[in-house]
């Protein structure tokens, strides 16, 4: 008997990726989502992003990319997680969840979290 299949759809991290782990110049592939709400968004967001509020994913996925790669985020993760696992179900493989959300992406240094990671762990070394 074969076990049944469920979440085979999903990648063993289950589509996260950290800040430091996206280049600088990298980030102008992606198209971001800001999955927060619109007060949120306009308060302050990554520079780029686009706001699409995580509930509305699924209805407003037509203007979702599958051809370029998607980042989403929240706050810490949690509610872009929701979003993106939405996403994938609805077919879109391309997305992938910014771990730790904007806070994380704001403490480690935005746009320069891959060189203040190098400087920490050559610190470290």
């Amino acid at each position: 008997m074969t076990p049944p299949i469920y979440l085979d759809f999903v990648d063993y991290s289950g589509g996260t990726i950290s800040p430091e782990q996206i280049p600088k110049d990298d980030w102008k592939r992606f198209h971001v989502i800001d999955a927060r709400d619109k007060a949120q968004f306009d308060k302050e967001h990554i520079p780029g992003a686009v706001n699409l509020e995580w509930r509305q994913v699924l209805e407003k996925r037509a203007s979702i990319p599958k051809d370029k790669s998607v980042l989403i985020y929240c706050n810490t993760g949690s509610l872009s997680a929701q979003a993106g696992f939405a996403l994938r179900v609805a077919g879109y493989e391309n997305v992938r969840i910014i771990q730790g959300g904007f806070a994380d992406w704001k403490a480690k240094g935005g746009f320069d979290a891959v060189e203040n990671a190098a400087k920490i762990r050559s610190k470290v070394k």
